[in-house]
């Protein structure tokens, strides 16, 4: 009953939870009273009378539990925190001081002290602390395998949540943002398949069959940024050539060139001539990993990651681009952009919290 209430896009009554559910009203009114007292749902708003007396409509208490996702990227830490339904409480971005195992753990346990007194965050509400990593995680092993982005590997994650206070979730970078892109659809659109493409210093992805993520046998599923799209092509901070990653990474457009992700936008939109040349390039590139997804898995591919933040006046052209190269039709609007370009694996992670905790009840 709550799971119904929370996905209600309007506070419900006790009659729209009895019809939609089966439930006789004795027991709605009982599962009523006693969420009430709980603390987790509260009365939303009074429905219009359709000739006695008025109903109250139901709403979730979503300040009744928060929960943390933190991003872990080359140089920074960025830390959200966010309430039962999704909504940003706080948000802070540091520098990373060291991407070791442990000296990680320690940091964020420093830093998220420091958060909670600056945002006076109710620790007792806390459900948890998500972490993602740009890299292949195994949970079985627990693990960092492989962060070409960080240059680790083999790092253990008991390491990562020793110093952390709280209950710890680890997960890809990637794979939490195709998770949030999931919960932001609504519940019809969640049926649908999509195929997540990440676009950061690091490009990774996630794919979503039949409203599941798709894991794969090993947990790999949706590494694209390491599908070979020029063989022999440029190295690859994998190790290996011809990577769209080596192609299509923000650090193409940033860090090689030494300037900031909103200089080079910023001088693109300006007519910068080298930028334009190294920006047309990118698009090529990219339209060949998209038009690869395409034609793997025949769903909409969602653009996510910082980079998709800029990516909307350029979206006709990345179409045009990766239509070109399809062999079965010439229109490329299942090409997408994200809800949440900046903060999407965080909200995801977080939501590992979220999910169990309404579970439990």
């Amino acid at each position: 009953m709550y799971r119904y209430i929370y996905d209600a896009e309007a506070p419900v009554s006790k009659q729209q939870i009895s019809n939609a559910m089966g439930y006789s009203l004795p027991t709605v009114h009982q599962n009523i009273a006693e969420l009430l007292d709980a603390g987790l749902i509260r009365p939303g708003e009074i429905q219009k009378s359709t000739g006695g007396r008025p109903a109250v409509g139901y709403t979730i208490d979503e300040g009744v539990r928060c929960a943390v996702g933190i991003a872990v990227s080359a140089t920074q830490l960025r830390i959200l925190a966010t309430d039962v339904r999704q909504k940003e409480l706080a948000y802070k971005t540091v520098d990373l001081k060291s991407p070791d195992g442990e000296d990680i753990g320690r940091q964020i346990a420093d830093e998220l002290e420091t958060f909670f007194e600056e945002n006076e965050v109710d620790r007792k509400k806390v459900l948890g602390v998500g972490i993602t990593f740009p890299g292949v995680i195994d949970q079985e092993s627990d693990v960092i395998v492989l962060s070409p982005t960080l240059r680790i590997k083999d790092i253990s994650l008991s390491a990562v949540r020793k110093p952390i206070g709280y209950p710890v979730f680890i997960e890809n970078d990637s794979t939490s943002g195709g998770a949030a892109e999931w919960l932001g659809l609504s519940l019809k659109e969640r049926e649908e398949d999509f195929v997540y493409l990440f676009l950061e210093n690091g490009i990774g992805g996630a794919v979503f069959i039949d409203g599941r993520p798709y894991l794969g046998t090993d947990g790999r599923s949706g590494e694209f940024g390491h599908m070979c799209i020029v063989p022999n092509g440029k190295a690859c901070n994998c190790g290996k050539k011809g990577c769209l990653e080596a192609y299509c990474s923000a650090f193409n457009f940033t860090r090689d060139i030494g300037v900031t992700p909103e200089e080079f936008f910023d001088g693109l939109a300006a007519g910068n001539r080298r930028f334009e040349q190294i920006w047309e390039e990118n698009l090529d590139y990219l339209s060949i990993g998209i038009n690869n997804l395409r034609m793997a898995f025949d769903c909409n591919v969602i653009l996510g990651g910082y980079v998709s933040q800029y990516l909307e006046p350029y979206l006709p052209l990345l179409r045009e681009k990766a239509a070109a190269r399809n062999t079965f039709e010439a229109d490329a609007s299942y090409i997408k952009l994200g809800k949440y370009p900046t903060k999407a694996g965080m909200r995801g992670v977080a939501w590992h919290f979220m999910e169990q905790f309404i579970q439990d009840i």
